[in-house]
């Protein structure tokens, strides 16, 4: 290990410092956390697929850090605490403009269990939200960074990360599609969307989430956004093919459904597949999470209840893709009222599920801080809080 436990330092050690790792201590670091996020993988492939994810567009060129927390003073370094960060394009309303702005999304949190106890933790998320605050800012400002954690809405929240809502509603995988001809629903059709329809229909979205952002800004709002590029879904959509190919030997073509054809009038969403049961003939744990979901200017706003029927459409197609690749349910990420309508038309008995303990998603402000021990919730809102931004 590199030091024994009676030679440990004090979390407040002045030695204890915040750097990056070397390719050695990154992979020892990942063989230790592996056995809590490799999911259904061994241990072997989860290092090829996180050394796989390191190199898409969104990771590669600098798109990914890897941080450590170590002891300078040891005479063999080890890994106290870690993690990663990913650099993502953001938007900020605030005093009446939209502007551009950098976040960084934190994951891969993690203490070895033979160094727990101690605060190192602590400690790293201490150095590392103030670090993040210029990190890779050259000529565009840091204004918040994320993470979603799995450990409740305690402990991030005591070093500066505010848990924001964190809900989903889900319904069951269903073997037969539901279509415009089937009863009693009388859905829309929807239409299948492949790798080849996305690009274009991110640039949409991102133009209508500018739009959106235009109006709390005017509104005199502050809120902030995570923009929902392709190559944040490309991310996704490559960790979701990796283990599909390691587990089946093929990988998903379908990645999300559309309703509608006529421009600005569409609705649409894109999905991915999370498998955590080694055993890949069962569904148990398995996941198929909706990414994001758009609704076009002239489809009417998100909250517009006549839309209830062609969400459904959507997520009655996921239901599909979810029994086809051996998932158990279909999640969506902070529903609007017409998407729990949608979920409701297909499962009358789905309710909205409010987490306390995993995927918490939760953000730290580097703006002007609430006064009077306000909360960041109530004076910033969180825009797109879905499943697409979580690393």
């Amino acid at each position: 290990m590199g030091s024994h436990q009676s030679d440990l330092p004090d979390s407040t050690s002045p030695t204890l410092a915040l750097v990056h790792p070397t390719e050695q201590e990154l992979v020892q670091q990942s063989i230790k956390n592996g056995a809590s996020w490799r999911g259904a993988l061994s241990i072997e492939a989860y290092l090829r697929r996180e050394d796989h994810l390191a190199q898409q567009e969104l990771t590669r060129d600098g798109g990914i850090t890897w941080w450590a927390l170590v002891d300078t003073a040891a005479e063999k370094r080890s890994v106290l605490s870690g993690c990663e960060t990913l650099r993502k394009r953001a938007l900020l309303a605030q005093d009446g403009t939209v502007k551009d702005v950098l976040c960084h999304g934190i994951g891969s949190v993690f203490c070895p269990p033979e160094f727990r106890r101690r605060g190192y933790a602590a400690r790293m998320m201490k150095e590392l939200g103030n670090k993040l605050q210029t990190w890779q800012a050259e000529g565009v400002e840091c204004l918040f960074s994320v993470l979603y954690s799995d450990i409740g809405k305690q402990f991030y929240a005591a070093h500066g990360w505010e848990p924001f809502d964190s809900s989903h509603i889900s319904v069951h995988a269903a073997e037969k599609p539901v279509n415009g001809s089937m009863k009693p629903h009388n859905l829309p059709e929807a239409r299948p969307l492949y790798a080849s329809d996305l690009a274009e229909l991110c640039s949409i979205d991102e133009q209508l989430l500018r739009k959106k952002m235009n109006g709390l800004a005017s509104g005199g709002k502050t809120a902030v956004a995570m923009i929902p590029d392709i190559e944040t879904i490309r991310w996704h959509h490559a960790r979701e093919e990796f283990v599909a190919n390691e587990l089946y030997g093929k990988t998903p073509t379908i990645k999300g459904a559309a309703v509608g054809n006529e421009s600005g009038k569409r609705i649409w969403c894109y999905w991915t597949r999370v498998w955590a049961n080694s055993d890949p003939q069962q569904s148990k744990g398995n996941v198929l999470h909706i990414l994001r979901l758009v609704v076009e200017d002239d489809a009417g706003s998100e909250d517009d209840l006549s839309n209830a029927p062609a969400i459904a459409a959507l997520l009655a197609m996921a239901q599909s893709e979810a029994a086809k690749w051996h998932m158990a349910e279909v999640e969506t990420w902070n529903p609007a009222k017409v998407t729990v309508a949608a979920a409701q038309l297909l499962e009358p008995g789905a309710e909205v599920v409010h987490r306390d303990a995993e995927s918490i998603a939760s953000l730290m402000w580097y703006g002007n801080q609430p006064v009077n021990g306000g909360h960041v919730g109530d004076m910033v809102t969180w825009l797109g809080n879905e499943k697409y931004g979580w690393c």
